[in-house]
């Protein structure tokens, strides 16, 4: 049966059921792994041993989730709202934009393992560090698909609206933003993953402890394999519910747009 013959309902469980399949039979092979041929328990842990610790620990790891997953989230919000205001700027000014460009290359490429001890060291026992690290990997693809977008105005219809006497201002928010609103939206979907990685990462370098990351690595240095595991199970679990969340947004924003223009 071709994809065309398929109705949405059978194309929407095909695209649900083949990862969750792929992902039950990776967990059946990494559990015959362990068990039948004999992996340590140090370099790979049995999924049974993992989700009975993450069973136990339960609570430790909801605390550890709401502690990185609002760092994430801190971060998300800050670097995009950042990212549409700077790419904003870049695109109205041929000035801000040759000064914005270089600082940008420059934060795409700062590594967290050197950023997050410094920002820990200058700010001491607070979260803001973490935050301010998710908040930096968020900026960089939030501003460049939201600059990418702003661009893809028909000069035609700019033109057309200078023609009216239309204000900059009222261009920008009747016509500029709303043809770059799919394109912030992908920088957003983008950075949501990133905010969580680099809070995660930001955790294993000293302040405050109860993140996830922090613990992840406070098990992993005590050998204590399973534990470590769980936490990168809900450390998984909480990227997919950013991920997720912004793909939920990002539908019902294309969807309104498809109302209100139809």
């Amino acid at each position: 049966m071709s994809a065309e013959t398929l109705s949405p309902r059978q194309r929407t469980i095909g695209r649900v059921g083949a990862p969750v399949l792929v992902g039950v039979l990776g967990l059946l092979l990494w559990q015959l792994m362990v068990g039948v041929f004999g992996v340590s328990s140090y370099l790979l842990p049995a999924p049974t041993a993992i989700f009975a610790e993450a069973n136990r620990a339960s609570a430790h790891i909801w605390n550890g989730a709401l502690i990185t997953g609002w760092n994430a989230l801190a971060g998300l919000i800050v670097g995009t709202l950042l990212g549409v205001v700077f790419a904003a700027c870049a695109a109205a000014s041929k000035s801000v934009n040759a000064m914005v460009n270089p600082l940008v290359a420059a934060l795409a490429v700062i590594p967290i393992v050197a950023l997050a001890p410094i920002l820990n060291t200058m700010f001491g026992s607070t979260q803001f560090p973490r935050q301010a690290i998710a908040g930096l990997a968020s900026f960089v693809p939030v501003f460049v698909s939201t600059l990418r977008g702003l661009r893809q105005v028909d000069p035609e219809l700019r033109d057309l609206m200078h023609t009216y006497a239309v204000s900059p201002v009222q261009t920008f928010f009747t016509v500029t933003l709303p043809t770059a609103v799919p394109y912030v939206f992908t920088g957003v979907r983008l950075a949501s993953s990133l905010a969580v990685i680099s809070a995660l990462v930001a955790e294993y370098f000293g302040g405050p402890r109860g993140g996830l990351g922090g613990i992840i690595s406070t098990a992993a240095a005590s050998s204590q394999y399973p534990r470590a595991w769980a936490y990168v199970l809900a450390s998984i679990a909480v990227g997919l519910v950013f991920y997720l969340t912004t793909m939920l947004l990002e539908w019902l924003a294309n969807r309104s747009r498809s109302t209100a223009s139809g």
